[in-house]
């Protein structure tokens, strides 16, 4: 009896935080897994139990290398783009490595995705609620209009090289005919997450874990939504398996609020310490006249009519899956 061909699936930033926990989803439902990463922010230590696995492979390269991305995508049956600057604290200290790293390789996948060779092959474009800006609703859907603030800003840098992101995409789907799904990440936490890049809640668990303070930026009143990167792996998974999905842009996340200093409360009880919670101003944090969006909350109802997308794990459980081990 002939074996079934295994799908073959290529992660761009498979060794970070997301796409690792992708990668893991991936081999456990028979895909042949390919990740390719720079390891400029993700790390292997998230992919080291993977190695070993026959249906796994691991490049560590650029896909801003032309000669590897046509390689790699010529092998793919299907394409998770997830490689992109990560974290508030890098797009504020670096905005120029921002804007290119969201920009070109982006534009790269699909104009390889458009050749005749490589037609039919779907493309997740991992976006983000950055998109949206500073947009003043109580709840962002996926058609509400993006608001940004001034190009003096580099703040918005992130949220604007994203937009371009999906612009791209979704003209490469009506002009090429490349299958597009797009998917906006609200905020994703687990395991493997660190604090490195501006991470809230890895950040506060670290603090807490050394005595604290555990610091929160401005009044803490700032409002939040997190999701656990398995539930969010798995939406991203079925949304793949969805041909009606292609074409379209999702919210990815959790919609329940918490306030920042709410959530800063919740780490400090679960670590079980008696530390200080300490604010600062933005300009202490980033740089003077930084600006924050205060509340940042999705609209699931597309997601949740398109593959009846739920949470299955709440923050709470989260925060107590990232407190390391005693």
């Amino acid at each position: 009896m002939v074996e079934k061909r295994k799908t073959h699936s290529l992660i761009t930033g498979g060794a970070g935080f997301i796409g690792s926990h992708l990668a893991d989803l991936l081999l456990n439902r028979g895909h042949h897994v390919t990740v390719i990463d720079n390891l400029a922010t993700g790390a292997r230590n998230n992919i080291h139990h993977l190695i070993e696995e026959s249906h796994f492979e691991f490049v560590e390269g650029s896909i801003s290398d032309g000669d590897l991305v046509t390689e790699l995508i010529g092998q793919a049956d299907q394409i998770y783009h997830l490689a992109a600057a990560v974290g508030v604290k890098l797009v504020a200290d670096d905005p120029v490595h921002t804007i290119e790293t969201n920009i070109y390789p982006t534009e790269r996948l699909l104009s390889e995705l458009a050749k005749s060779q490589n037609k039919g092959k779907c493309m997740f474009l991992a976006s983000s609620s950055e998109v949206y800006g500073k947009h003043p609703g109580q709840q962002w859907s996926e058609e509400d209009d993006m608001v940004f603030g001034p190009t003096s800003k580099a703040r918005w840098a992130y949220g604007c090289s994203k937009a371009i992101d999906e612009f791209l995409a979704l003209a490469y789907a009506e002009q090429y005919g490349v299958p597009v799904i797009v998917g906006r990440f609200f905020n994703v936490v687990g395991p493997r997450q660190v604090g490195h890049y501006g991470m809230v809640v890895p950040r506060f668990i670290e603090q807490a874990l050394a005595g604290g303070p555990v610091v929160v930026y401005d009044d803490g009143q700032q409002i939040r939504c997190f999701a656990h990167v398995q539930d969010v792996v798995r939406a991203v998974t079925e949304l793949m398996s969805t041909p009606a999905a292609q074409g379209e842009i999702f919210n990815i996340g959790s919609d329940t609020p918490v306030s920042i200093r709410s959530l800063a409360e919740e780490v400090v009880r679960r670590v079980g310490s008696d530390v200080v919670i300490k604010h600062i101003a933005y300009d202490k944090a980033y740089h003077r006249g930084f600006e924050d969006i205060r509340r940042r909350v999705p609209d699931l109802t597309k997601i949740r009519n398109m593959i009846g997308f739920e949470c299955e794990y709440s923050l709470a459980q989260t925060i107590e899956q990232m407190i390391p081990s005693q």
